[in-house]
């Protein structure tokens, strides 16, 4: 297929890069969602319809809920990457630290491309294709195997529609643009099902995730157009390995009187150092993605996210200020 006729064309060094390399690492990053999975699985079978030899990495193996995945069970940890590529393809990341401990210092020579639909990305690599316009870095990915004409269904299929319908929220978030519905369309052609894989992560969640919600919606705090929740390290031992604080944030974005909303999980850095991860929503007409990119995260206008140093008693009260503050400056403007 012509790119010409693609909605987002990948640009030709890209494909001219991909052409070239013989073996590539493909990396996504830490804390993954169905578009991280999804993206770095996708790129895996696209470099090997091409002949390549592809090895997918991530920070931590932690498959749950994307257990289901094609081609999961031979993703690698840090340890095992080794400076033997010539490519190194980094997905769904707006920035070098988002690969964590898998962009390890023996492979930062090789020549990195960097695909991401982050708005804030940092275009850090040698070649960056970066479309916020699409929902997932798994849409830009049908976009390149089209661009490549490699064959759209089975394995590939199932990993790029898995990107969309949990970067989506099942079709639900503002970004679903007719775009995105058109690419759906074409994975289900392709045989893939919405509803299965719906059913297997949207629709989907652990118990000691139901427990969690039961423990920190205990925490919800409301104030000027801002609602926020609190999870402290003892919710996350009280209730045992497998839950997803990441789903708390979703819940708090319905909330009808809530404009802008965060969830602030309590985290220990890699030297034992107090850390809050931060998990911003809005709805749509604001942003909280120039927010998280000033405290060193990234992510779209409805949704995005970062990690401080300190405690929560320190940086809860300063963050949902700067929240409130930015509520109440784009209510000014979208008044306008």
């Amino acid at each position: 297929m012509t790119t010409a006729a693609l909605p987002f064309p990948p640009p030709a060094e890209l494909l001219e890069q991909l052409r070239r390399a013989r073996r590539v690492l493909c990396i996504s990053h830490v804390n993954p969602d169905g578009d991280a999975y999804g993206s770095l699985l996708a790129m895996v079978w696209i470099l090997r319809a091409l002949g390549k030899e592809a090895t997918p990495a991530m920070d931590a193996v932690t498959t749950g809920e994307f257990a289901f995945l094609p081609g999961i069970a031979e993703v690698i940890a840090p340890a095992a990457v080794a400076p033997v590529y010539d490519l190194v393809v980094c997905l769904d990341a707006s920035s070098p630290d988002r690969m964590g401990a898998a962009w390890r210092a023996e492979i930062q020579a090789t020549p990195l491309a960097v695909i991401d639909h982050h708005r804030t990305n940092t275009l850090f690599g040698a070649v960056n294709w970066v479309e916020s316009a699409c929902a997932a870095t798994c849409q830009m990915l049908l976009y390149l195997a089209q661009a490549l004409d490699v064959p759209v269904a089975g394995p590939l299929a199932t990993c790029l529609l898995t990107g969309l319908v949990t970067d989506t929220l099942g079709f639900r978030t503002s970004n679903t643009s007719a775009e995105v519905l058109e690419a759906a369309m074409v994975l289900q052609r392709s045989g893939v099902s919405v509803a299965e894989i719906a059913g297997q992560t949207v629709g989907r969640m652990p118990l000691t995730t139901l427990r969690l919600w039961g423990r920190v919606l205990q925490s919800v705090e409301f104030a000027e157009g801002v609602l926020w929740a609190t999870v402290r390290l003892a919710d996350l031992a009280a209730v045992g390995a497998g839950a997803d604080e990441a789903k708390i944030s979703s819940i708090l974005a319905t909330v009808a009187e809530a404009e802008m909303s965060a969830v602030f999980t309590e985290k220990l850095g890699e030297s034992g150092q107090p850390q809050v991860e931060c998990s911003f929503r809005a709805k749509p007409g604001f942003n909280v993605a120039d927010l998280a990119f000033s405290f060193g995260g990234g992510g779209h206008a409805p949704a995005a996210g970062c990690t401080v140093d300190g405690t929560l008693t320190e940086m809860i009260p300063l963050i949902v200020g700067r929240l409130q503050e930015e509520r109440r400056r784009q209510s000014g403007r979208i008044q306008a």
